[in-house]
């Protein structure tokens, strides 16, 4: 029933669908979050039938097409606002995706996913809730005021947090004669009402900012769980609807609409029907509580009792005293559920008489007429009512990001370096302790410790992740305030990167073992410096390194092989498998050092070619005598010998049509070389030689000795 259900939902037969949730939740089988299908198309369908919920500059997004899948250019002036509730950037808090929010904005669950890049944010127990460090100095640098307001506000959440609801409202009531212009402070202070159950202050707080905010989701959301809270459930559904249309991240909401269909759906116990028409009479206020619309149905459920009388939205004015209605506490609240189930289910009634949640077939859809009870209801300041077309906003009242400039008297460069290279931040990352690096040095410090370099919490998580993302913010801000220092930087990083791209220059060596060209070469890499080494190779994007045995005089042998990464495999703890396979030989010609590891300067080896035909018949027959008596070798070895070989190094490669088209000469003379049980010195020596035709008699003379042995 939940799949059946999940379709209809999705092919917009949501008549069908409410129909086969309801049966579904008699059988008790669904629970709320099995709704968020249902949620999703009741939302599509609010905002194909009316636009004008979008903020001011934003257009809706095409079906298909989420809002924010591009991250948008913003002013100077604006990167100090929050992409969440675009407000100031209090205590800023970096995101694994390396976008900023204010701390209360991932703190409270308000956001599901990223507003810039769409990565999941919600639930998430990674999730940092630590300030990033340079960017919480920078804002309490460069704004002071809007960061002492910011720390009360958190003042005030930790308040409500803890049900401290008068201490909430006394701090709010300071903070809010100190700046007025704050319409968000009355958000705060509204939730102090309605903890204290003071809900007509909550509302007329809640009208105010949804007046001046009329496209601020966090307002529709609270003042829609107030007006739940006092029973007037199908406005506080409408503005749920509303909040979603305007921030489909909003994660809350979304909670809430899931929970309202759910209790919409369900079916009333047996024992509680017969509550219904006593309690509509002994609570005259909540009949009060409907949507005032006119609705002719072509198609009414005749189950439906007819709804109550209706009237203009207005709060009771006896909404703040306890339930009274002659009945316990606990009939009482029954009594209050029963009523609440009563206005819903009307509601709904109403909801599938509307063309934008009734099927768009023939004989499906329902017709609805409009009255001037569609329009929300908004109190202004001295407390009289006015109504707002749903979704209406000015120019004037709609809600910009919070925009400064910052002055420049207070930007410095010394707040823009990182404490380990003591440069200008570039590709600053930022740790889930808050602390920023240049990507490059933070990932050198990890090549040693998993800790970060100045509080020392551990980063094994983040290391094991090795999702190094650039903190936008602080490249936005260092792009904007610093441009010539950050040319300068950029001009420096590009610098190194062409010099560590050189394959002739200060080539980066790994003294290890033995390579050959066309021979993979696997390697376990766990030293620092060769981690270093192995991360450059792959960021500049020549993937190559050589390959050298070491030399107790020079550090390491005159003659070596290139090797081309195939395949990295990083362990959690920053070890890694590096695939490899050889490529061109090479020869020293000057040796250094370069962050621990070795380099050198070096120059390729090619095979002289022989010219004249008598010269290339001898090196033929020569080359077809070796390998057959290399073949006959390799099959002479023990099965146990032989499957290891096959194992690592692969099968014998074929001879080739032409033994000088390759500068290296036939491959399978490399693949023997590397399988042969030879010393080291001695694999060097045929490794540097550029005749074919000297090769071909070294390993002829080495097969022979081989054979000797094991004819004795």
């Amino acid at each position: 029933l939940l799949r059946q259900g999940q379709v209809l939902a999705l092919g917009n037969h949501l008549q069908e669908a409410l129909e086969t949730y309801s049966v579904a939740l008699s059988d008790g089988a669904l629970r709320p979050e099995h709704l968020s299908t249902l949620v999703d198309c009741v939302l599509l369908g609010y905002k194909r039938r009316d636009h004008s919920w979008c903020r001011r500059g934003e257009q809706p997004s095409q079906e298909g097409d989420p809002p924010g899948c591009a991250a948008p250019t913003r002013p100077a002036g604006e990167l100090m606002s929050c992409r969440g509730c675009r407000g100031f950037l209090a205590e800023p808090v970096t995101a694994p995706c390396g976008h900023s929010y204010c701390r209360r904005c991932l703190w409270k669950g308000l956001l599901s996913r990223c507003k810039v890049c769409r990565k999941v944010l919600a639930g998430q127990p990674s999730l940092p809730l630590k300030t990033t460090v340079v960017l919480g100095q920078l804002a309490e640098k460069w704004f002071p005021a809007e960061t002492w307001a910011a720390r009360q506000k958190s003042r005030i959440d930790e308040l409500l947090g803890a049900k401290k609801f008068q201490e909430a409202l006394d701090l709010s009531n300071q903070v809010i004669e100190s700046d007025p212009s704050d319409v968000t402070l009355r958000a705060c202070r509204a939730e102090a009402y309605v903890g204290l159950q003071q809900y007509r202050s909550a509302i007329e707080d809640l009208d105010v900012v949804h007046l001046k905010l009329p496209t601020w989701p966090e307002a529709c959301f609270k003042k829609a769980k107030v007006l739940h809270a006092v029973g007037c459930v199908d406005e506080s559904f409408q503005l749920f609807l509303q909040c979603l249309a305007l921030d489909e991240d909003f994660a809350p909401a979304k909670l809430e609409l899931e929970k309202m269909l759910y209790d919409l759906l369900s079916p009333v116990p047996k024992d509680v029907k017969g509550l219904r028409e006593s309690t509509w009479n002994s609570l005259p206020y909540l009949r009060s509580k409907t949507w005032s619309l006119n609705i002719s149905l072509e198609e009414a459920q005749e189950d439906l009792p007819p709804p109550p009388p209706k009237k203009k939205i207005k709060v009771p004015k006896n909404v703040e005293e306890p339930v009274e209605a002659g009945v316990s506490q606990a009939h009482s609240g029954q009594t209050l559920h029963v009523v609440e189930k009563r206005v819903s289910y009307d509601c709904l009634k109403r909801v599938l008489g509307t063309p934008w949640l009734a099927g768009q077939e023939k004989g499906t859809l329902l017709k609805r007429k409009l009255s001037t009870s569609e329009q929300d209801l908004a109190r202004c300041g001295d407390g009289k009512n006015k109504y707002i077309k749903q979704g209406e906003t000015s120019e004037a009242n709609a809600p910009l990001p919070y925009c400064r400039e910052v002055l420049a008297d207070l930007i410095d460069v010394s707040d823009f370096e990182c404490s380990l290279c003591m440069r200008l931040f570039f590709e600053p990352v930022t740790t889930p302790c808050g602390h920023t690096f240049c990507k490059k040095c933070l990932e050198r410090c990890l090549d040693y410790k998993p800790r970060c370099p100045l509080c020392k919490e551990s980063l094994g998580e983040y290391l094991a992740n090795r999702k190094y993302t650039t903190t936008q913010l602080l490249e936005e801000l260092i792009v904007n305030y610093l441009p010539d220092d950050f040319l300068e930087r950029q001009k420096l990083n590009n610098e190194e990167r062409e010099e560590l791209s050189n394959l002739t220059k200060n080539v980066p060596m790994f003294v290890c073992t033995m390579a050959y060209p066309t021979v993979p070469c696997p390697l376990h890499v766990f030293e620092p410096r060769y981690r270093l080494m192995i991360r450059r190779c792959i960021e500049t994007g020549t993937k190559q390194f050589g390959m050298c045995i070491s030399d107790p005089q020079k550090g390491f042998a005159d003659y070596g092989c290139m090797l081309q990464i195939q395949n990295v495999i990083f362990m959690p703890d920053g070890r890694s498998v590096v695939d490899t396979v050889g490529g061109r030989r090479f020869r020293v010609l000057q040796r250094g050092m370069r962050d621990g590891y070795y380099v050198a300067d070096i120059d390729y080896l090619e095979d002289e070619k022989m010219e004249g035909e008598e010269e290339l018949r001898k090196l033929q027959e020569l080359h077809d005598q070796t390998y057959t008596q290399a073949h006959s070798w390799f099959q002479s070895l023990r099965n146990r010998f032989r499957n290891q070989i096959l194992q690592h190094f692969g099968s014998m490669p074929e001879q080739d049509v032409d033994l000088q088209a390759s500068p290296n000469g036939p491959a399978w003379c490399w693949w023997l070389l590397a399988v042969l049980p030879v010393d080291p010195r001695y694999q060097l020596s045929v490794l540097s030689m550029i005749s074919l035709k000297e090769r071909l008699v070294k390993i002829q003379y080495i097969l022979t000795c081989f054979s000797r042995e094991q004819s004795k």
